[in-house]
């Protein structure tokens, strides 16, 4: 927003745009020193506020700026972010209707509007608020965050065909849209046991939402499912593997020979052996190279995911050992796998709970 005349609120706006909020404020707050009732600097001071997450004073600034000029839309839809914010959505809807009322022919009113609306729990609130959506885009069709709302309406709907194509048409918009990365990867992984490489496109989505938004905490959340869920599902090739070198290798240790001893001890072994090779090749194919590393980083500070995988990886490797070296006394063989099998089984249900309280409380999509 240019300030003809007033190089100090046009200086305050560049910064604000390159995300200095602390400078750009100082300097909405020297200009207001001079002039307090310049409702223009008060808007851009609570925006700055806002952004530094200081609600209470953006909240102050905005009042004051509206006694000065009642009926300043950006004031009143500034007023609505920051009720929001506080998550007074009573009062935040009021000033978004106040600001369509004021400018119904402005796509950022009904976008206000919706985003509001979007937040409650009643089904026709939610109808309402995926049609101030499509106001917002048949105004401003060139605004990326407009097809973002009517996606994000959609979705919440349970309309996942027309969300994919407002989330689609948002990154043609505005490619670096982290939000919309995120949820059309979570329309993706929805579909990924009916649609060959779902799984992977939600996997690339999620990468490049995180890398795009280093604070999206959703997105990163994203990630530790996918991989929690990747070393959670290795579990039934775990436990089948435990089974198959048990009963594999019974005959031996019970002190059978010939074929009735070789028979079951090379089944046991070649499902163990195939059992593994298949899971071995499927994640290949599933995680190509280059979400390998993003994912394995992801796990790395993960502790669900960590506890999951050394779970697996015990018991996996226990049924190995088990083959291997036969000759073993049957009941040391057995006193560690029993608890290592239910280690498995607790891990799972464990590590899965403790996974879902690490899920952000808020997030745009979720």
């Amino acid at each position: 927003m240019s300030h003809p005349g007033n190089t100090t609120l046009d200086r305050a706006d560049a910064l604000f745009d390159v995300g200095r909020y602390e400078q750009a404020a100082a300097l909405a707050a020297e200009h207001l020193a001079t002039d307090p009732h310049d409702a223009t600097a008060l808007v851009l001071l609570a925006r700055c506020q806002h952004r530094l997450g200081r609600e209470r004073e953006a909240f102050d600034s905005v009042e004051t700026a509206l006694l000065a000029e009642p009926d300043s839309l950006p004031g009143w839809l500034m007023r609505t972010h920051i009720l929001l914010a506080l998550k007074q959505y009573e009062e935040a809807e009021l000033s978004a209707r106040y600001s369509v009322e004021l400018a119904p022919n402005y796509w950022g009113s009904h976008y206000a509007l919706g985003t509001v609306l979007d937040r409650s729990v009643r089904v026709e609130r939610r109808r309402e608020a995926y049609e101030a959506a499509r106001t917002a885009v048949a105004l401003a069709p060139e605004e990326s965050d407009a097809h973002f709302l009517v996606g994000l309406t959609a979705q919440r709907n349970g309309d996942h065909r027309v969300a994919k194509q407002a989330y689609e048409t948002a990154l043609r918009l505005d490619p670096q849209s982290s939000e919309a990365h995120n949820n059309l990867s979570l329309l993706h992984l929805r579909r990924r046991w009916f649609r060959p490489g779902a799984w992977t496109k939600a996997a690339e989505g999620f990468v490049e939402s995180a890398a795009l938004d280093l604070n999206d905490r959703q997105a990163r959340y994203n990630l530790e499912t996918m991989a929690w869920g990747t070393a959670a599902g290795a579990r039934w090739v775990a436990l089948l593997g435990f089974v198959a070198a048990a009963l594999g290798s019974a005959p031996v240790r019970t002190g059978a020979s010939g074929g009735e001893a070789l028979v079951p001890y090379l089944i046991g072994a070649a499902v163990l052996v195939g059992g593994w090779a298949g899971w071995a090749l499927w994640i290949t194919r599933r995680v190509p190279p280059r979400l390998r590393r993003p994912l394995l980083l992801v796990a790395r500070g993960c502790k669900p995911v960590i506890a999951m995988a050394v779970a697996v990886g015990l018991l996996g490797l226990h049924s190995v050992v088990t083959l291997a070296l036969w000759r073993a006394d049957a009941g040391v063989v057995g006193g560690l796998g029993t608890p290592l099998f239910w280690a498995v089984v607790i891990t799972y249900w464990v590590s899965r709970s403790a996974l879902n309280r690490r899920a952000p409380t808020e997030g745009r999509g979720r």
